[in-house]
């Protein structure tokens, strides 16, 4: 068992979220013919479905209830890690809206950000980062964790703006700019992996962990891209997304737990979440505005500069003076961003793509994924 992760600053306890919901957002019973359909299978927390029952509008079932629940659970098992600082001083957070001061969850840390981290395997193994997309938390690797620790010591950490991590009002000492998220991953990385390490990243934070990579290849023993917005058919946001960075529509939309959440998360391919995970995932937009707001904030950032930076991925990929060991795996089945001209683009760089065909269920793209990690040691530097 790995040591637990340097907590520095005072504990901060899992925020409760025990208040029923308002009737438009209970869970509704399912017609018959839809729970009839359920799979009676536990293969981890995605599986096939035609039509997402996370969907925003419908649910399998479930309640806010006083006994422990996943989110729970999982917050027990992290730590808070302490790393960028917290730059400017400009008074208490107001709310976009009212000009009201914000709750505390809103507020940025006194002097450096806290992050919520979650690591497994032995302290003495090499070093796995592992990055989640957007809008994710580090919960999605909870599965990919315990298989990783035998051989590495796994760490899975909550962007700022997601999950337990801080949540700062934009503009009041974090701006969720994609040049703040790389200064930032340095801190992180500097805090919880100060050696070598390799680095997993999902989806559209793929073109922030490469720059962050370029500038630290000696850091660096693999890089593993998880479908990566890399062609110029990706830097479009997929519109789920690109609600939120409408303006005035956006801060609303982000506000609302079903939509920020399920209905984002299940559209960007054909699975659907067991209740009591979804649960975890809206949490964080259940107990307070603070992570609808950085949603709005990062997809207005994702909208503006997203294009510069997949054009920057781009070059800083392909350029010679890329040395460091990069696989690509890809989900056949991600509905944001396809498969066009992605292996055109990495084939034509000798980099390895490792395709998850169409026929793969969430449990085995997860373990063909983690293999990729594993036996990365033994294959050769690009």
């Amino acid at each position: 068992m790995a040591p637990p992760l340097a907590v520095v600053g005072p504990a901060v306890a899992a925020p409760s979220f025990r208040t029923a919901l308002p009737s438009r957002l209970r869970p509704r019973k399912l017609p018959s013919w839809r729970r009839a359909a359920l799979p009676k299978d536990e293969d981890y927390y995605l599986i096939d479905a035609e039509e997402s029952i996370g969907d925003g509008f419908s649910f399998s079932g479930g309640k806010y209830g006083e006994g422990p629940s996943k989110s729970d659970e999982w917050f027990a098992q992290g730590k808070m890690v302490n790393a960028y600082p917290v730059y400017g001083d400009k008074g208490k957070a107001k709310d976009p809206f009212f000009g009201l001061a914000m709750g505390s969850g809103s507020q940025p840390s006194d002097d450096v950000f806290r992050w919520f981290c979650v690591e497994a395997g032995s302290s003495s193994n090499p070093k796995v980062l592992l990055i989640h997309g957007l809008p994710s938390q580090a919960y999605s690797y909870r599965n990919v964790l315990p298989l990783l620790s035998d051989k590495y010591h796994a760490i899975a950490f909550d962007w700022l703006g997601f999950g337990f991590s801080d949540k700062p009002q934009p503009k009041y000492g974090f701006d969720y700019t994609l040049d703040e998220y790389t200064a930032s991953l340095e801190s992180l990385v500097n805090a919880v992996a100060p050696d070598k390490l390799s680095i997993v990243v999902q989806g559209y934070f793929a073109p922030v962990a490469v720059k962050y990579v370029s500038e630290h290849q000696d850091k660096l023993n693999h890089l593993v891209l998880v479908n990566p917005p890399i062609t110029d058919k990706h830097v479009i946001l997929p519109s789920p997304l690109a609600s939120f960075s409408n303006f005035l529509l956006g801060e609303i939309f982000s506000q609302d737990p079903l939509r920020a959440s399920d209905k984002v998360l299940t559209s960007c391919g054909p699975y659907m979440m067991k209740e009591e995970d979804a649960m975890v995932y809206r949490r964080p937009y259940l107990v307070s505005g603070s992570s609808g707001f950085a949603l709005n904030a990062i997809s207005k950032a994702m909208k503006k500069d997203l294009k510069a930076y997949i054009e920057s991925m781009r070059s800083i990929l392909g350029s010679d003076s890329w040395k460091t060991k990069t696989t690509v795996c890809w989900g056949m089945r991600d509905r944001w961003l396809s498969y066009d001209g992605v292996e055109e683009f990495f084939g034509g760089l000798n980099q390895k793509i490792v395709e998850l065909p169409m026929e793969s269920k969430c449990g085995e793209a997860i373990r063909i994924c983690t293999s990729v990690v594993v036996k990365s040691e033994a294959a050769p530097t690009h």
